[in-house]
This record gives structure tokens, C-alpha cells and sequence, in this order.
């Protein structure tokens, strides 16, 4: 252990306290109390279990609300597979804007590795973003 002890106290964000872990080069991290009691002790282990999801846990995620949340009723028509942490989408949607905001949203779900968009469009609505329609999208 290193002396002064590299603590985190309870409330600590798992980034917060992977990022101090990284920068003191330490395997284990102490969590104490606003009294500086001992009251757990968080490992890399435990940080990595945030991203090491079952793909199962992910591929619910997808079909749970997440594409929906974002995408409306088009999420109806995308079938989200995961392997290895890998999404492959794949379906139907209106605009090729849709497969980009659905590609984003599955990057976004922890445990994902990687996005394959197999994803096809009746629209191509890339012309249209580009020529002065602001857009988060383009």
C-alpha cells in the first residue's frame, strides 16, 4: 500500500476514482466515510465490470428503450444483435439520419465494444442536412 493511503471518500464517481487509481498507479482504492472510516474497498476488477456487460444485458438495453428513446417507432423496424460486446444493426428506417442517430445510441449503452450498421434507408437525407439545416446529426 502507499503511505499517505490514496483514499476516495463514499460518493466518488467510478470515473473519479478509475482516474485516480490510473495516475497513483494503484491496483486497489480504499472508500472511507466523511470520518475517514474504512467502509469498502474498490478494485480495478470493479471498474471493469461496469463495462464487461453480458451481451444479453446490452441487446436489452437496445430493444428496452433505448433506441426507442430516441428514434420514435422506427426502433420497431431495427433488431439490434450482440456478440462479444460487438451491436450489428440491422432493419428498415426512413432517413439515412435515423441510421446515424441509432449508430450514436448504441455506442452510447456501456459494455458496447464496437457498432457494425447494417442498417438500410428510403431516404438519403444527407443533401438536405448539409445545405444549411442545422443539425447535431451531419
Amino acid at each position: 500500500m502507499s503511505s499517505p493511503a490514496v483514499t476516495v471518500i463514499t460518493g466518488t464517481t467510478l470515473a473519479a476514482a478509475a482516474r485516480l487509481m490510473d495516475s497513483h498507479g494503484v491496483k486497489r482504492l480504499p472508500v472511507v466515510d466523511d470520518d475517514a472510516r474504512l467502509i469498502g474497498i474498490v478494485s480495478r476488477g470493479d471498474l471493469l465490470k461496469t463495462h464487461l456487460r453480458p451481451d444479453d444485458e446490452i441487446e436489452a438495453d437496445l430493444a428496452g428503450g433505448a433506441l426507442r428513446d430516441v428514434i420514435g417507432a422506427e426502433a420497431a423496424a431495427v433488431t439490434a444483435a450482440v456478440t462479444d460486446g460487438v451491436v450489428t444493426l440491422t432493419g428498415k428506417v426512413d432517413r439515412w439520419s435515423t441510421t446515424a442517430v441509432a449508430e450514436r445510441v448504441a455506442r452510447q449503452v456501456p459494455g458496447v465494444v464496437e457498432v457494425v450498421d447494417k442498417l438500410r434507408f428510403d431516404y438519403d437525407d444527407r443533401e438536405v442536412l448539409g445545405a444549411g439545416i442545422p443539425s447535431a446529426i451531419a
